[in-house]
């Protein structure tokens, strides 16, 4: 397609908008494809009545019980999302844990403490993510009361993302990437004296139980490119442009079949005079988007609080809240923390999520 334009634009994207007007970006292939921006005279989230399914969704996820088993939130084909507690006692790592539906990131929204797996020892705190491939055997061993939001990629693994002009070590560095410790891991298996005989295999979300007379743990040693790993998020370094608000793309954190995984952090506010603050208007034409919000302050949504996710499926316009809209100018930066899941088909809900629903909040942009 060719680039055209019409009435009153502007050269670029979420800079040098009209006062008095918004922008509204619609675009194909989750920032990457053909986009248009639409300079509007109201917002686009001015909408009085939804009737239907297709809606802003939020969810309190702090109000669900505890439960040491996963708690399924989301899924389709590609992507699974699950809130998961663990409480540090002896029973918690006592058995060992194998998926064979597909690749888990869990991260760490509260707590510390380990993963043992077949490679070595895994330290985990508030912020990290530890990223274990499928069917490598891995123990919780919380040292706190943890509390993890799951991602299980059901189709492939998680991959860095491509980082074009930033070079190799732009967005994280591969220094920052935690390896499993065996000795580690030996020692402390020893000081606490675990022998571990029991493996739970995860297969079609249906559980097979293994059983052994001996601890499964002797790996004596290894190489290769293949093994679990963390990544904190106080070593991703936020991609920024003092000019210009940048597309969510430009925080992708891993790349997967199907959806990508974003990571969202404390970063300086454009400087510019004429540039956009706030995340733009927007369709997001061929994706799902969850938030789970971690930590800090959510400037560009109102009453939120950490352990909330919200679910904004494709099909209609959403932004900020108009309550961040004037609150930006007395800001200079953002601090907030939260993972983004953008979903490439669409995402189903379960039912654990009908009593947490904050049923209103499509209504929030009105307030």
């Amino acid at each position: 397609m060719h680039h055209y334009s019409q009435g009153q634009s502007i050269t670029q994207a979420h800079k040098g908008i009209p006062e008095g007007h918004f922008e509204e970006e619609q675009g194909r292939k989750g920032f990457f494809g053909p986009v248009s921006h639409l300079i509007k005279e109201k917002p686009s989230t001015r909408w009085s009545k939804i009737d239907g399914p297709l809606k802003p969704r939020l969810f309190d996820l702090v109000e669900l019980e505890k439960s040491s088993q996963l708690q399924k939130l989301l899924f389709n084909d590609d992507v699974a999302l699950y809130n998961l507690w663990l409480e540090p006692k002896n029973e918690t790592w006592q058995k060992a844990h194998r998926n064979a539906d597909g690749d888990v990131v869990y991260f760490c929204h509260k707590g510390k403490g380990f993963f043992w797996t077949e490679y070595g020892q895994l330290e985990y705190s508030a912020g990290s993510y530890v990223v274990i491939p499928k069917c490598v055997t891995h123990v919780f061993v919380p040292k706190d009361l943890s509390n993890f939001f799951v991602i299980e990629g059901r189709k492939d693994g998680f991959f860095e993302p491509d980082r074009g002009m930033l070079g190799r070590n732009g967005i994280y560095d591969l220094q920052a990437i935690g390896k499993p410790d065996l000795k580690q891991q030996n020692e402390h298996q020893e000081l606490l004296k675990a022998e571990i005989k029991r493996i739970d295999v995860r297969r079609e979300e249906e559980t097979t139980v293994f059983e052994y007379n001996e601890c499964i743990f002797d790996v004596v040693g290894w190489k290769g490119d293949f093994f679990p790993f963390t990544l904190h998020m106080n070593d991703l370094m936020p991609v920024m442009s003092h000019r210009v608000h940048l597309p969510p793309s430009a925080h992708t954190t891993f790349v997967s079949s199907g959806f990508v995984v974003c990571s969202f952090l404390p970063r300086p506010l454009e400087q510019d005079k004429d540039a956009l603050k706030v995340p733009f208007y927007h369709q997001n034409i061929d994706y799902d988007e969850v938030l789970f919000y971690h930590n800090g302050d959510f400037f560009s949504r109102d009453n939120l609080h950490a352990g909330m996710i919200s679910f904004h499926p494709a099909g209609f316009p959403h932004g900020p809240h108009p309550k961040a809209i004037k609150g930006i100018d007395n800001k200079t930066e953002t601090n907030e923390y939260a993972v983004m899941v953008d979903t490439r088909n669409k995402l189903k809900r379960a039912p654990i999520l009908d009593s947490i629903e904050f049923k209103d909040y499509w209504k929030s942009w009105q307030s």
